[in-house]
């Protein structure tokens, strides 16, 4: 693990006082040190509670009267007008409901240590690959009972039953009544479902400056709740140590947490201070089927002159050095993100808010399918990356521009900013075949309420200063191709003052206001400090201009992507479907095709559409048996399909 955080646990973190100011009311010192403070308690163990601060959530909304009186002429036509005014203007976008009032804070640093005695989640190798989930619920009230709950999650360590993570989560305003924290352990076990290996939720009653937290350096033991473990996996345990003496089943985890001191404000506003980590995943399903292949070596990523070289003479890059690639990228961001960016899901179709809140049959569907297909795009699994940085420093901006492949390719990206501060994005387009009503409802896992969203790309200035201009003095590349010192001909430049971050609100799941968009500039600049921040609105005709102008150089210097993602990732052959899917692809070119997977939803939201699909299924047909030669088409196992 970094030192960063042991650093900052000294000099103080951003969103942390000193300690030298006496406590601010609550509980006294023999109060939080007591050892009853600290409690072991069921998962369904509700949080503390704080009588002066009760937290917003549906239990304490106020209930609706039981007594309906019937509706008058009146009443229907008050709905329908507001049936009207919604359509127009359908409820979502900027919420300016501000953070709940509280009292300040505190910021705590957990430390996640070991896990020991841990069962065997994989039967072939006798061992697991763990990882933690930790969720932190306090007192706190919330703007809406939508807003998630604060969420950790480790690296993932290999073939082990004794992992030792040594992670730190610090996070900020945890307030003085306490909190529960919920560690569940799980053996990654892509591509099936993650097996639960048993849980530990925490309860600590009171919290304030002179609290002496739970056992660091080393941690404090806490036994594993093995009800909610897979009993497979126990089970195969008690059959290994069956024979044996003095063997215990219950497997034992090692936290530790402590105060740093008080937290800055806002208060009320509980976020994650740190460590800054990022998680880079890769789709080998996504990857196959697109036929991308990028350099084992981040290095090479863009100047890829060996590949290039050996796709032009008819063969296939060496595998030692290439691996297929669709990238999916996460940046937890130092917080606090700006109050005022905060934004909810549009509600334009009755279908859209039933699909958020999983509620009716279709919104239920709907809504697992797109948890479904987030966990396919940002899969966990050995090839996943991890890694730390020094938050707010060029090491932070070179790490972005490194996941974003500097600016090769003619890349734009769709992004997602959690209220958290989890940065996710993806390479975008309209060959990015993705989309169950929008790419973003897809990147924010279908969260209610994010922060921000939209698309972005990068561009190098041909000197290395500070312009917030988008139309600088000086070329850029994109779009000239002719600047030099880096790609396409040249590895890039590695600092940051050679690139612009050109970012925009262009999302109609969320609609971020434009008018928030100084203070997304103001959360990048202080992550990513050195590179060139410009916000634009989608609606600047500046925007769409330069995004007009990258995907030119896409076509130019990237690939063209198309995929059929309605195939397993195990099929060893085509069939004709893949073949016919493939040919439409290319027929339609850049207006691109929606796939099977999506015509299906169409015709859930509007059966109507049924009749119409089986006449053109039949004539589909009818043309595939007059040419069978289609049928007969194959490629070997897992080569994927690229048009």
């Amino acid at each position: 693990m970094s030192t960063h955080a042991e650093e900052t646990a000294d000099s103080g973190p951003s969103g942390v006082h000193s300690q030298e100011h006496p406590s601010h009311g609550g509980a006294t010192n023999a109060e939080v040190n007591n050892e009853k403070n600290v409690q072991q308690v069921s998962d369904d163990h509700p949080p503390p509670v704080d009588g002066a601060h009760p937290r917003i959530d549906s239990s304490t909304e106020k209930q609706e009267d039981p007594l309906h009186r019937r509706s008058t002429l009146k009443d229907r036509f008050k709905e329908q007008k507001e049936k009207l005014k919604n359509t127009a203007k359908p409820p979502g976008g900027f919420d300016a409901t501000p953070i709940p009032d509280a009292p300040p804070g505190f910021t705590v640093k957990f430390t996640f240590h070991r896990a020991e005695n841990l069962p065997a989640g994989d039967i072939s190798t006798g061992s697991s690959d763990p990882f933690i989930t930790a969720t932190l619920t306090t007192s706190l009230p919330k703007r809406h009972k939508e807003d998630p709950d604060l969420f950790y999650r480790t690296r993932t360590l290999r073939r082990t039953l004794e992992p030792q993570w040594e992670q730190e989560w610090i996070v900020a305003n945890v307030p003085s009544s306490g909190f529960k924290l919920k560690c569940r352990l799980y053996d990654e076990d892509w591509p099936d479902h993650d097996d639960k290996l048993g849980s530990v939720t925490i309860l600590v009653h009171r919290v304030n400056e002179n609290w002496e937290g739970f056992e660091p350096p080393s941690g404090k033991e806490f036994e594993v709740k093995k009800r909610s473990g897979s009993k497979r996996a126990y089970l195969l345990k008690a059959c290994a140590t069956a024979f044996s003496k003095d063997v215990s089943m219950t497997p034992r985890l090692y936290i530790s947490a402590v105060v740093l001191g008080k937290s800055d404000p806002p208060y009320g506003h509980m976020y994650t201070v740190g460590p800054t980590y990022y998680f880079k995943h890769f789709s080998p399903m996504i990857g196959r089927m697109t036929g991308i292949k990028v350099n084992r070596d981040e290095a090479d990523d863009s100047n890829d002159v060996s590949a290039s070289a050996s796709q032009s003479n008819g063969k296939q890059p060496e595998k030692r050095t290439q691996k297929y690639d669709f990238q999916a990228n996460e940046i937890q961001l130092a917080g606090p993100v700006p109050p005022q960016l905060y934004h909810r899901f549009v509600e334009f179709r009755p279908i859209i808010g039933l699909l958020f809140r999983s509620r009716g049959l279709r919104g239920k569907l709907m809504n697992k399918a797109l948890h479904h297909q987030h966990h396919r795009v940002y899969n966990f699994d050995a090839q996943t990356q991890w890694g730390t940085f020094e938050p707010c420093t060029e090491a932070a901006s070179l790490r972005l521009l490194k996941l974003a492949h500097f600016d090769e390719g003619g890349r734009i990206f769709t992004y997602v900013i959690t209220l958290d501060g989890c940065f996710r994005f993806t390479e975008t387009g309209k060959e990015f075949s993705i989309d169950l009503l929008s790419k973003h409802t897809m990147h924010s896992d279908a969260a209610i309420y994010i922060a921000c969203s939209g698309e972005f790309f990068i561009r190098r200035l041909k000197h290395p200063h500070v312009t917030e201009d988008p139309e600088p003095s000086e070329p850029t590349h994109p779009p000239d191709e002719l600047v030099q010192g880096g790609p396409p001909k040249e590895p890039p430049p590695t600092k940051p003052q050679y690139y612009q971050l050109i970012i925009d609100n262009d999302s109609g799941t969320y609609r971020p206001d434009k008018s928030v968009l100084p203070q997304l500039k103001e959360l990048l600049e202080r992550n990513f400090p050195g590179l060139n921040i410009v916000t634009l609105a989608c609606d600047d005709p500046e925007d769409q201009k330069l995004k007009a102008a990258q995907t030119k150089a896409k076509k130019r210097e990237g690939q063209t992507v198309n995929m059929v993602l309605n195939r397993s990732p195990s099929a060893s052959s085509f069939s004709s479907d893949d073949i016919s899917d493939l040919e439409d692809m290319e027929r339609s070119g850049e207006r691109g095709r929606k796939s099977k997977k999506e015509r299906a939803w169409d015709l859930v939201e509007d059966p109507r559409r049924i009749k119409q699909f089986t006449g053109k299924h039949a004539t589909d047909k009818h043309a595939t048996d007059k040419h069978p030669t289609y049928g007969a088409s194959s490629e070997p196992s897992g080569s994927g399909a690229a048009a």
